[in-house]
């Protein structure tokens, strides 16, 4: 090492300054990739990912390009494209990126085959990673004015063209190592301002600032100082590469030189840099990172705070984990928790002398709205059609989720919600709509809606979604669209039963697909029809037969969808405890006519926001993001609950029914996408 700065040497010393990871985070840690993991990879477009290639060779560089580029075969194995050079081996790591999400997820593991041009990982661990790096480095903000770089160094690898103005605007980097006894570690690390410091043209320093205590990086360059980085600059699609050998030191006086607001950080990194390479294109550029349109919004991003809860409580046993679990079950938690968290980041980092922290990194942008062409209308049956819808990009959802479409119908916008039919990942979208009696949205698409029409599209919403496995599946009416989107998209790795109500044979919404998909996979698929006109209404009874012939497995799992009575009695038909059972329920509200203005005052957490006049048939919602206001909100229907706000003076008229729980309405909260004041209304929108 060519500082003569202290190096420190041994765990103990480490350990010392660091200190040592409390239980709860390594309680989190999988030794596969579970349900929430896996969805996780699905959104993902883009991962850090450290391997070693032939000779030994360090590296670090960024794969992907867009969501789900990860495929993963099982519980233990993934595999995803690489189309740099070298042949990596063994010991890897990886950690994935949610565009406008603070937490990621890391995967430790061995590259065990590379198969035209993919590698393959079997993984040895899983985890979600906390946000701090992600905080700290601002890696969704809009990009700021780089500080002036430095004059560059007149030799070693850090005096290439590019390289120093590079790192003087890089934020956030992946750092990776390895250990002596088969592990990998790709770890996130983020600065405000440079978050690695050229000393001279081999010498790079990186602070070593408070975390988890896991300390991964340190233990590793304990046993094996070689290491590689890949340094990212928000707004730009180029990568840095970094390869050398690092050395962990406390020196006062090197630390001083990266104090915050007077506080330093505990340890620093210091490089001696044996390559340093600045690649453009690539993973970065093809996933869009710096898109504010690819950035997930936080209330139908995966929910990574409550997938790291289910890993705790995966990982404890006893009654520990039977409260963890029913802890995690309660409606809402998540929303809780991030706020919990969020408190607990913003201490954190003020401490370490951060003064302005944001957590627009942890929530995204807001729900974007696409404007979409209709290329296609097919009549399903009587009363049913699907509208084919398209924007020459392809439409990411899980499969079961739901979309807002959006209209104008009598000189004003009309929004209902409908789950997508098709599978996901197409750049054509399928939405089958049912005319309702009085709907004035089904009315109008039944009616009016024509090929080459546009529409506006918001989405996607809701958690009613499975991942490949043995389904069970009930469905009634058109409770059977997100179900076939399920099919649709499972059926190659899935085992399926399907028990699907309908009132007539001529009301079978899919009937002819459905029939041709058993055909063609008998062993995968079982559909079997309830005719209501002519076997009567389903109960309890006959799901219980139905039941006994499919003869599930213990591990299958069973998705509910129809009228609220159907779903109770299926329930208990089932025969299974309810929290093996997921439901989804199908709200369409009436129109509030509100006709006078009023003025609508938010505050958060008592602290005032601002004030809007809510025009004739506006919602609070509508008028709220006119404004410019934070307001919390995905489906903008009443369907989801994440609108929730409370009605702290005022009175209101919501459209019912809505998803707005008996408790909820006692506590004063009302959804502001469905509600219209009838009085001048102040609201509070911080998180419950």
């Amino acid at each position: 090492m060519s500082s003569k700065n202290n190096v420190l040497t041994t765990v103990g010393e480490v350990e010392g300054i660091v200190g040592t990871p409390p239980a709860v985070i390594l309680l989190k840690q999988l030794a596969s990739l579970d349900e929430g993991c896996r969805t996780i990879l699905a959104a993902s477009p883009v991962a850090a990912f450290g391997y070693r290639g032939g000779g030994g060779t360090s590296r670090t560089t960024f794969v992907g390009g867009r969501p789900g580029f990860a495929r993963v075969h099982s519980p233990t194995r993934l595999s995803f494209a690489l189309t740099e050079p070298g042949e990596p081996h063994g010991p890897a790591s990886l950690f994935f990126l949610l565009p406008g999400v603070g937490e990621l997820l890391r995967v430790n593991g061995s590259v065990v085959a590379r198969r035209g041009g993919r590698v393959v990982v079997d993984v040895a661990e899983a985890y979600v990673h906390c946000a701090q790096a992600v905080l700290r480095s601002r890696l969704w903000q809009p990009p700021a004015p780089p500080a002036p770089a430095a004059d560059a160094p007149v030799d070693g690898p850090l005096s290439r063209p590019g390289v120093a103005g590079f790192l003087a605007a890089a934020p956030f980097l992946a750092l990776s190592t390895w250990d002596t006894e088969g592990g990998s570690d790709t770890s996130p690390r983020g600065d405000r301002g440079a978050v690695a410091r050229i000393r001279d043209g081999r010498t790079l320093v990186l602070p070593d600032r408070r975390g988890n205590k896991r300390a991964d990086t340190l233990h590793n360059l304990l046993r094996d100082d070689r290491l590689s980085l890949a340094a990212l600059v928000p707004g730009r699609d180029a990568v840095l590469h970094v390869r050398g050998r690092g050395a962990i030191t406390d020196d006062p006086a090197l630390l001083a030189t990266m104090a915050l607001r007077g506080t330093p950080p505990h340890l620093a990194l210091i490089v001696d840099v044996e390559d340093a390479e600045l690649v453009g294109g690539g993973a970065v550029g093809r996933a869009r990172l710096w898109s504010p349109g690819t950035h997930l919004d936080r209330r139908s991003a995966p929910d990574l705070m409550a997938i790291g809860g289910r890993h705790l409580a995966a990982g404890t046993s006893g009654a520990s984990s039977v409260l963890l679990r029913g802890v995690a079950s309660i409606p809402g938690i998540g929303r809780m928790l991030r706020g919990v968290m969020n408190r607990a980041y913003r201490s954190g980092l003020r401490k370490e002398g951060y003064d302005d922290v944001s957590f627009e990194a942890g929530g995204g942008a807001a729900n974007p709205q696409r404007s979409v062409r209709v290329t296609a209308l097919r009549r399903e049956t009587p009363s049913a059609v699907t509208l084919v819808l398209e924007d020459g990009a392809p439409f990411d959802f899980r499969p079961g989720q739901f979309f807002t479409l959006v209209a104008d119908v009598g000189g004003r916008p009309l929004r209902r919600a409908y789950s997508a039919s098709s599978a996901p990942g197409s750049s054509r979208l399928e939405v089958t709509v049912k005319r309702v009696e009085g709907g004035r949205f089904s009315a109008f698409v039944h009616r009016d809606l024509r090929v080459g029409d546009h529409l506006a599209l918001r989405g996607p919403s809701g958690s009613f979604s499975a991942e490949p496995g043995e389904l069970v599946f009930v469905a009634a009416g058109s409770g059977v669209t997100p179900i076939m989107s399920m099919i649709r998209a499972m059926l190659e790795r899935s085992r399926i039963a399907l028990l699907y109500s309908s009132r007539t044979a001529e009301e079978v919404i899919f009937g002819a697909e459905l029939a041709r998909l058993a055909r063609e996979h008998p062993d995968r698929l079982s559909v079997t029809h309830v005719l209501t006109s002519r076997d009567g209404r389903l109960d309890a009874d006959g799901v219980r037969r139905w039941i006994a012939g499919v003869a599930p497995t213990d591990d299958a799992r069973y998705y509910v969808c129809g009228p609220e009575p159907l779903m109770d009695e299926v329930v208990t038909g089932l025969g299974v405890p309810p929290d093996r059972v997921h439901r989804e329920r199908y709200r369409s509200g009436t129109e509030v006519p509100v006709t006078a203005a009023r003025r609508l005052t938010v505050e958060n957490g008592g602290r005032p926001v601002g004030t809007v006049v809510v025009a004739p048939g506006q919602t609070l919602l509508d008028a709220g993001l006119g404004a410019g206001f934070a307001m919390p909100y995905s489906c903008t229907v009443g369907n989801c609950g994440d609108c929730l706000v409370r009605l702290v003076d005022g009175e209101v008229a919501q459209s019912e029914p809505n998803c707005l729980t008996p408790r909820q309405r006692a506590d004063g909260y009302v959804l502001a996408c469905v509600s219209c004041p009838l009085s001048e209304v102040r609201v509070d929108i911080a998180e419950p």
